[in-house]
């Protein structure tokens, strides 16, 4: 039963780390196609189910050595040292050859391993909060007339401004005018000639004559049009996105990627090397801490899930989707602390 459970957890760690790392690369765009994103709510339930089967097997590890069923997995125990205990085992392997599964186990359980499984954790952590940001800034249009527009059958045109805008408001960062947001009417190729677009935002200050991209449906001109430099609206139209596409969202998009996984990288270090493998090892084998990740992991996941399938959420899927990338930081941050200086 105790092998059992072990190599439970130690499966379930490796699915869950690859099934992490494939649905946040899927977030980013890579796997970008039209909601329903079946596919990145099947990884995403899959590295959810991990942690959640890896904390239970957890418990019950600690329930059998608890009753006398083996050795403990924190090695070393009984006040010994790592050489002490790297001596006790040579003199075990030299008296006779031992089942394949003990040597992996051996080497899972090495000081190099250890330390390189944590700074992997690490910097899937860091790639993780990274991706839910970005998804966070760009899953989701902010605009109902985007979804009723591509319900409609949206499509993207050029269209030129035919009356004097309207309402012409600048957007201001640090006094500096990013752009404008503006009533527009616009005529478009091969479609109507007074098409109404409330709120368009361009980078320069609208004019009459001046040509915009303007998403529209042809079935439906009464529901206006959408006009939005900063976005890419011929992903919006296909009910999909790319993280760094071009444009002012896909450059901030990607500078705050990049921040974040920097971030990421140094409490990477932080938590590998300033920590000895007795103090990571009990980290990685606690139940507590291990079912408090889980949880976390768990909730992100749920709260993600209207995103995946084009749902309306509720006010706790909008605050655990909305706080993810940060919550996975500070609770990883939280739950490690105690470790530095620990040998």
């Amino acid at each position: 039963m105790r092998a059992v459970l072990v190599w439970t957890v130690r499966l379930c760690g490796l699915v869950g780390w690859v099934a992490v790392a494939v649905a946040c690369a899927w977030l980013l765009g890579v796997g970008a196609v039209p909601r329903p994103w079946n596919g990145l709510l099947v990884w995403g339930a899959v590295a959810a189910g991990c942690a959640v089967v890896r904390a239970g097997a957890l418990w019950g590890l600690r329930r059998v050595e608890g009753a006398g069923g083996g050795l403990s997995l924190n090695k070393p125990d009984g006040g010994r040292s790592w050489a002490s205990y790297d001596r006790l085992e040579s003199e075990v392997l030299s008296r006779r050859r031992p089942p394949l599964g003990y040597v992996l186990g051996r080497y899972l359980e090495s000081r190099a391993w250890i330390r390189l499984r944590t700074c992997a954790v690490w910097l899937l952590v860091s790639f993780a909060s990274g991706a839910l940001f970005v998804g966070l800034l760009g899953a989701g249009s902010g605009d109902d007339r985007v979804d009723a527009l591509r319900d409609a059958g949206a499509r993207v045109s050029t269209a030129t401004v035919v009356e004097r805008p309207g309402g012409v408001r600048e957007d201001l960062s640090e006094d500096v005018v990013r752009g404008y947001s503006a009533r527009l009417v616009v005529a478009v190729p091969g479609g109507p000639e007074r098409l109404v677009v409330k709120g368009a935002y361009t980078y320069d200050k609208p004019r009459g004559g001046a040509e915009v991209e303007v998403l529209w449906a042809p079935s439906a001109p009464e529901l206006g049009g959408y006009v939005h430099e900063r976005k890419d609206l011929r992903a919006l139209a296909g009910g999909r996105w790319s993280a760094f596409s071009g444009g002012g969202d896909g450059r901030d998009a990607l500078v705050a990627f990049v921040l974040v996984m920097v971030i990421g990288c140094v409490l990477a270090a932080v938590f590998t090397f300033t920590a000895g493998p007795g103090a990571l090892q009990r980290l990685a084998w606690s139940p507590g801490v291990q079912t408090v990740r889980a949880a976390l992991i768990m909730a992100v996941f749920l709260g993600w899930r209207p995103f995946f399938l084009g749902d309306g959420a509720s006010l706790p899927e909008e605050l655990f989707a909305g706080g993810g990338f940060i919550l996975v930081l500070l609770v990883y941050v939280f739950t490690s602390v105690g470790t530095i200086g620990d040998d």
